[in-house]
């Protein structure tokens, strides 16, 4: 039985850690994660996913501030691995560290890299208008999503595919593709790709609330895209009557839908149509149908509850 070292943190590391677990191929030594966190309106301190599954499968966790620190090298040291397997950890894993396992370092990354290296590749494939996106396992070296790859698996984007719903299939995914990766390396079939050097595919960069704010001159296509992508975290949001309002679900208005319609002229953010199922909201280019939201302080709801409580009419303007 092989062991392996799991650096890890988030929800998506979980499957992979789980699989590792369940496996009788591998043995999983030590866990480390981030360091528990205040999270939530009360602050409270939070023990990340990884952790508490580590826990309750009894592994050792461990969780330093900095994995370069030498606290950390002398317990991996001790611990010997013959992989270290990183997923969505949060922090460079140094060159000492990288060359310490029997085997290697290898990671799982939600993309098909070396397209959308970086912190958020699953939104960006959606905010993007990719249509198809996948996990790639990588032997890491000390660049950020740099090193070579080793396997993949492509998973479509379908056209009301979420943040959350793309989250799901892709950890999933990335677990079983884990295990087969760690299985060629031992067995010595495994091939690595050398990634381009100048890469011109985009950066994931990391999401942040202040992305969730909609600018209706955009297209209706990419504000749509956007309240996919941004859900369920940070969320595409607006503005009415001075308080936020999120949209949690659109569609962009076909020609066919306006047919014996009376839509209103209006600047991008205008209610143009509404009645009491519908509302219409003019985009730099189109028209954008609200199918669900929540206003400030209440629950997510279908637009046409939404209406019975906040009556709108055409002309108002949001944002």
């Amino acid at each position: 039985m092989k062991t392996v070292v799991f650096m890890g943190t988030p929800d998506f590391a979980v499957d992979t850690l789980q699989a590792l677990n369940a496996s009788e191929k591998y043995e999983v030594t030590g866990v480390f994660t981030q360091p528990d966190r205040p999270k939530g309106r009360g602050n409270a301190v939070a023990m990340s996913p990884v952790k508490e599954t580590a826990i309750a499968a009894r592994i050792p966790v461990y969780q330093p501030e900095k994995i370069r620190d030498d606290a950390s090298w002398e317990v991996l040291q001790k611990l010997a691995p013959d992989f270290i397997v990183v997923v969505a950890f949060g922090q460079l894993i140094p060159k000492r560290i990288l060359d310490l396992p029997r085997y290697c370092c290898v990671n799982v990354h939600a993309s098909l890299l070396p397209k959308y290296r970086g912190a958020a590749p699953i939104q960006w494939a959606i905010l993007d208008g990719e249509t198809e996106t996948g996990v790639t396992t990588m032997r890491m070296d000390p660049g950020l999503d740099t090193g070579d790859m080793i396997r993949k698996v492509t998973v479509p984007i379908g056209p009301e595919e979420t943040g959350g719903s793309l989250f799901d299939t892709l950890k999933e995914k990335g677990a079983g593709l884990l295990l087969e990766t760690l299985d060629a390396i031992v067995d010595g079939t495994a091939s690595y790709e050398k990634q381009p050097e100048e890469s011109p595919t985009r950066y994931a960069s990391m999401l942040d609330r202040k992305m969730g704010k909609i600018d209706w001159t955009w297209p209706a296509e990419k504000i749509e895209r956007y309240v996919r992508g941004l859900s369920p975290w940070p969320s595409a949001y607006t503005f009415r009557n001075g308080k936020t309002l999120k949209i949690w679900a659109s569609e962009v208005v076909s020609k066919e839908q306006m047919d014996g319609k009376t839509i209103l002229e209006g600047a991008p953010g205008t209610i143009v149509y509404t009645d009491r199922n519908c509302l219409w909201i003019a985009a730099g280019d189109g028209l954008l149908s609200i199918r669900e939201l929540q206003p400030e302080g209440k629950k997510r709801m279908e637009t046409d509850a939404y209406l019975r409580g906040y009556p709108a009419a055409a002309g108002e303007m949001l944002g």
